[in-house]
């Protein structure tokens, strides 16, 4: 089985192939194509990836290339996680944004839909290439914004292209852990859009043992989450959020926090890569022992901004590891490929699960997998509050992908105008000016 990489160059793409070495069963992964439009970068990873699979009995072969329409070829997986704009991109949107005095998180507020209006069209080009060279591939994406490069690509490929994110399965693991739960054992409940849901329940046995956390300081207070949000405010909600929902939550210290900051997350995380690319060019760096030193900083590091908003110091070690995206996909490929029945948290077009929104619209809910694809459970309704959220974030979503596909500045300026996080018209037309001015696939939104 082949699986084609999008934005193979990328940093996190070993933990991918780290995931598809511990798979030996009939039916695996045997051939990884790595694509992506810097060479340098793809060498780099391909060392990375060369040393891991060292030793490593029926390793998938490695091959690279800059060329979009080989990639695709012959492929029966198509992992996305492109960057549209790099990393300089990223800085470039939360400086813009935090200027106007907004917020500019990569996938939350001004950031997240300056960063989409500039990915949805590359994504559409590469949903058309691969529904003509791999028609019977799926698609796993991780590029975000996720929720609506998912729905984007959807259009055009249907169900087959499913999204994937890590942030609700490690909120899932943390929660069950603290209230002495087998992670892969329990039921969560979790419901909303990609980076804007909450954790409702945790059932064991068919029991819901979620109460039981919010009846105990110790324990609500005691995982990333109730030191990040507070345990009032989290009894108050009755349920737990995704981390994203501090942005919203707590938005003026998160505002506050990033402009203070000596660097933006992705201004930090620029040189950063910048530095391991760099390193990585030299012919006696030691690939894997480089990429893992750079890999937990980056990780001891995530959302430092945020908990230095809410006074909680450095993240504990427990709270370290991540959802596993990688183990998330390799799961859904599995489930797909070898009808090996799972249930995922995963972003689908949400069809009737949400009375509030389209059918067409992606959601980020449980999901049953086989063969046949992704199929989202059936779930109680959102409540009021996180009914306004979804429902004006959702409505925000449909302009963008409007504006990146009509190439409108009023359809562009709508979007930022009308989300929660941008609380001004002239503003969100300043925005549109600012990006339009930095990026140059904006360059239709200049008039």
């Amino acid at each position: 089985m082949r699986l084609t990489i999008l934005g193979g160059g990328g940093f996190r793409v070993p933990l991918v192939y780290g995931a598809l070495l511990g798979d030996h069963a009939e039916g695996r992964v045997t051939q990884v194509t790595l694509f992506d439009l810097d060479a340098a970068r793809l060498s780099a990873i391909a060392r990375v990836l060369a040393e891991q699979g060292e030793g490593v009995p029926d390793a998938p072969a490695v091959t690279a290339t800059t060329d979009l329409d080989e990639a695709l070829r012959g492929a029966d997986f198509v992992f996305s996680a492109i960057r549209v704009g790099g990393l300089a991109g990223r800085a470039a949107d939360e400086r813009i944004a935090l200027a106007e005095g907004v917020l500019g998180q990569e996938t939350v507020g001004a950031g997240g839909i300056a960063y989409g209006l500039r990915t949805l069209p590359v994504v559409t080009h590469i949903a058309r290439r691969i529904a003509e060279l791999a028609p019977d591939a799926w698609v796993i994406n991780f590029t975000n914004p996720a929720g609506m490069v998912t729905e984007a690509m959807s259009r055009i490929l249907g169900d087959r292209v499913v999204g994937i994110c890590d942030s609700p399965v490690g909120l899932g693991r943390r929660v069950a852990r603290v209230l002495g739960a087998a992670p892969d054992e329990a039921w969560i409940d979790y419901v909303g859009l990609n980076h804007l849901g909450w954790l409702r329940g945790l059932k064991v046995g068919g029991h819901d043992v979620l109460p039981r956390l919010f009846e105990d300081d110790a324990l609500l207070g005691s995982f990333e989450e109730g030191r990040l949000f507070g345990t009032e405010w989290l009894r108050s909600l009755g349920a737990v959020p995704n981390e994203y929902l501090h942005y919203y939550y707590f938005n003026r210290e998160a505002v506050r926090a990033y402009r203070e900051a000596e660097r933006t997350r992705g201004a930090y995380l620029y040189d950063q890569q910048a530095g391991f690319y760099e390193e990585m060019g030299k012919p006696d760096t030691p690939p894997l022992a480089t990429w893992h030193r750079v890999l937990a900083d980056r990780e001891a590091t995530y959302m430092a901004h945020n908990r230095e908003a809410a006074g909680v110091g450095e993240r504990d070690e427990a709270d370290l590891e991540s959802g596993g995206y990688e183990k998330v996909a390799l799961a859904l490929m599995r489930a797909i490929a070898r009808n090996e029945r799972a249930t995922l948290i995963l972003n689908v077009r949400n069809r009737s699960t949400l009375s509030v929104l389209d059918a067409d619209a992606v959601i980020e809910v449980p999901c049953f997998v086989d063969a046949a694809g992704a199929h989202p459970v059936a779930v109680d309704p959102l409540p009021y509050h996180a009914v306004g959220l979804v429902t004006a974030v959702k409505a925000v979503e449909g302009e963008v992908l409007a504006a990146a596909e009509s190439g409108s500045r009023a359809t562009a300026v709508k979007a930022f105008a009308l989300h929660p996080l941008v609380d001004s018209v002239t503003a969100a037309r300043r925005l549109v000016d600012g990006y339009a001015a930095e990026h140059a696939g904006l360059a239709y939104l200049r008039h």
